[in-house]
């Protein structure tokens, strides 16, 4: 096991994203989507954070059928949108995103390291959020979608002041 510094769960515990769930792990309470953040010591005094945001297929969240060729295309749509994560963080990161297709669920994968335990954290959150934002850009129209994106589509038009579109 990997000693964690007091300072790292201290800034996790003030983030109202994240409840602890190990020594080690955090899990995002705030995303509709399964979002964890494993901590470990990183070089030079450094903390590493390894996010990882595990999405359902397109297929999985409606009650229609999604023909293969459609599914394979949201899929390959959304590997590129959500490799392009610059910006997103406090600091310039060197971010390399793994995305990868495991049953019925992406899974998208990053690590950084920082100094400053606070901006990592809020930095872990930002990249959940924008996994979370980049498959609600993707959401196809026209399907009866079941959760969690049939909420994420409600409080969506909610904040736009308009109602859906049935």
């Amino acid at each position: 096991m990997t000693d964690v510094p007091d300072r790292v769960h201290r800034a996790f515990r003030d983030h109202a994203s994240f409840e602890k769930v190990d020594e080690t792990t955090y899990e995002s309470v705030k995303s509709p989507f399964e979002g964890t953040v494993e901590v470990s010591s990183g070089e030079a005094g450094k903390t590493a954070y390894d996010v990882t945001v595990r999405v359902p297929m397109l297929d999985e969240v409606t009650n229609d059928e999604v023909a293969d060729v459609v599914e394979e295309g949201w899929y390959e749509t959304f590997e590129l949108r959500v490799v392009d994560v610059g910006g997103v963080t406090a600091v310039e990161r060197d971010l390399d995103p793994e995305v990868s297709e495991d049953g019925r669920h992406a899974t998208v994968s990053m690590s950084f390291e920082d100094i400053n335990e606070r901006r990592g954290v809020d930095d872990a959150g930002a990249l959940v959020d924008f996994v979370e934002g980049t498959y609600a850009q993707g959401v196809i129209p026209g399907y009866d979608y079941t959760e969690p994106v049939s909420s994420m589509l409600s409080q969506a038009y909610q904040a736009g002041g308009s109602d859906p579109v049935e």
